[in-house]
């Protein structure tokens, strides 16, 4: 194979695509929903290919980006506003690389259905092309459209380009159900059809935009102009949007051969914020700004070139891996982002606890570690994956036994990199609900940060309230005396929250009741109803609200 650069020139490869046959126009539309990018974007070259006219459009939808004021940070219902601004900023960038090629990014409001029929009757469109997306939203979108397309004799070409495999294939080569196993995954996988192969990675000229008609085309809009008050700068994200910015970091971290070959997950230190201790390059791949299937040929030009590197699953090459692997589950699951209905999720009586849910997402907990990585998620839109995995863990399964949906929904809308495969997945694994059942390992709140960071720096930059909290009690302040509660500045009941919980009789708790719905969804075969989870809550209620009496009990006389 070639050396792997992004400014070669090369022909795409096939992919499956979804073709209807009638053409109405010599014209042709590209419709970018993710895939914001100009490298490796088949379905750009084909809507390039013996047009007289293109038109490449972004739909500006109500259903991700229409204003909630009822949430509970700035944003749309779908998503915050850090993910907003960081879309906004892929969508300058794309603009700005189209106008290169004499193009530009025609911007439009509404349905996206109703949009793209106006488009192709108005401007003659003989080809609508986008890339293909397994969420269900678009799934369900793409039937109405590609049914409408062949009403109108419009061709459709819709080829897979996000994930380094079609997710269909992989359910057909095991018999018509997703393998639940990243390993049973790889078995199947094989080497992807196109990676022997170089790909495309530059468009060298594209055909000019015809007359737009009636349409109310716009530029990028700026947050403000789509109704939203504009992020102070102390709340923005420090990542920049944008196919640019993509290849950059992509640069950047390929650059150090070593540290490519030598990448080992789940190692990396979670509380490096000043340089993270990974590539940061997920919130580009969430919005194809960068190629997987480019980012995975880089990869293999630089293990070919060394002689050791690590393997999947814990290597670079195997966190994209783990990402199709997460697209092919969530593709051939439904209701895969939810417990109810669900077939590969344990049914488990959650607790709906607002309170402890809005302590833990605003940073209230009391447990500084977990407070900080919420803060981080907050002001940076991104947090290292382990310490994802110890906020997760501590909602649910590890502390507060509060359900895995209610974290998701948290994660979904701040994080700038929230995938809907990628996220359902790692909380249904955190939460033991799902691919990993090895609940009686818990990350502890406060002795699993101290082994990265054993200063606390990362809680005193997030936690400015902690910053002057002497060392050895930066991660369970309440344990510092009062007199050094008041040297600190820093009075815990008062300046910072005492704990919610106990750490030590709440993971206790958690594996107790975790232990009683593995057991009730065994003996029922998984076929768990909403009476029987009711009848379990009930029990496990009862069984805490003794425990507690006798610990009151004790504690009592222990005063006397």
């Amino acid at each position: 194979m070639t050396k792997c650069s992004p400014f070669r020139q090369c022909i795409a490869p096939g992919s499956r695509n979804f073709i209807s046959t009638m053409a109405s126009g010599s014209n042709s539309l590209m419709w970018f929903r993710k895939g914001l990018r100009l490298h490796d974007n088949p379905a750009l070259e084909y809507a390039a290919k013996g047009s007289k006219f293109l038109y490449p459009v972004f739909v500006i939808d109500p259903h991700y980006m229409e204003l909630d004021p009822t949430a509970f940070s700035p944003g749309s219902s779908k998503a915050g506003l850090s993910r907003i601004q960081f879309l906004l900023e892929c969508l300058v960038d794309l603009d700005l690389s189209l106008s290169k090629l004499g193009s530009r990014l025609l911007v439009l409001k509404g349905d996206p259905g109703e949009v793209l029929t106006r488009c192709w009757k108005e401007w003659s469109i003989g080809k609508l092309c986008f890339e293909y997306d397994t969420e269900p939203y678009y799934q369900a979108l793409d039937v109405k459209v590609k049914n409408h397309a062949s009403v109108a004799g419009v061709e459709i070409f819709s080829p897979v380009s996000h994930t380094l495999y079609n997710p269909a294939d992989i359910i057909n080569k095991n018999g018509g159900s997703p393998p639940l196993t990243y390993q049973s995954f790889l078995k199947l996988a094989g080497q992807p059809s196109w990676a022997s192969t170089p790909l495309s990675t530059t468009i060298s000229s594209l055909p000019p935009i015809g007359n737009t008609g009636n349409f109310a085309v716009s530029g990028v809009p700026t947050v403000k102009e789509l109704g939203y008050e504009d992020l102070n700068e102390d709340e923005r994200t420090p990542f920049k949007g944008g196919e640019s910015e993509a290849l950059k970091r992509l640069r950047e971290s390929i650059a150090n051969k070593e540290w490519v070959a030598n990448f080992e997950k789940p190692k990396g230190d979670p509380s490096a914020f000043m340089k993270p201790a990974t590539t940061v390059l997920s919130p580009y791949l969430k919005f194809g700004c960068l190629s997987s299937r480019y980012f995975y040929q880089c990869i293999q030009d630089i293990q070919k070139s060394v002689k050791k590197h690590t393997s999947p699953p814990v290597s670079l090459l195997g966190q994209l891996l783990w990402r199709d692997f997460f697209y092919t589950v969530s593709f051939g699951t439904p209701n895969f982002d939810q417990m109810k209905g669900n077939r590969i999720c344990k049914q488990i009586p959650w607790k709906n606890d607002d309170e402890l849910l809005a302590a833990w997402r605003d940073s209230r907990t009391g447990f500084p570690w977990i407070d900080a990585i919420m803060a981080q998620l907050r002001k940076c839109g991104w947090m290292h994956h382990l310490a994802r995995h110890s906020v997760a863990c501590f909602l649910t399964r590890g502390d507060l036994f509060v359900h895995w949906e209610k974290g998701r929904d948290v994660f979904d809308r701040l994080l700038i990199d929230s995938d809907w495969a990628i996220n359902n997945g790692n909380w249904l694994w955190l939460s033991c609900s799902s691919f990993f059942y090895q609940y009686h390992r818990i990350y502890s709140p406060t002795s699993f940060g101290k082994k990265y960071d054993p200063a606390g720096n990362y809680i005193r930059h997030f936690l400015p309230v902690l910053k002057d909290m002497p060392k050895e009690y930066i991660y369970e302040p309440w344990t510092a005396p009062l007199s050094v509660q008041r040297k600190a500045r820093c009075i815990i009941g008062l300046d910072y929250p005492n704990p919610v919980v106990s750490h030590d009789s709440a993971s206790k708790e958690c594996r107790m009741r975790l232990g009683e719905a593995y057991e009730l969804n065994k003996k029922l075969n998984g076929r768990v109803s909403e009476e029987d989870l009711n009848k379990l809550r009930r029990k496990n209620d009862n069984e805490s609200a003794i425990v507690d009496s006798i610990s009151r009990k004790k504690k009592q006389k222990l005063i006397c």
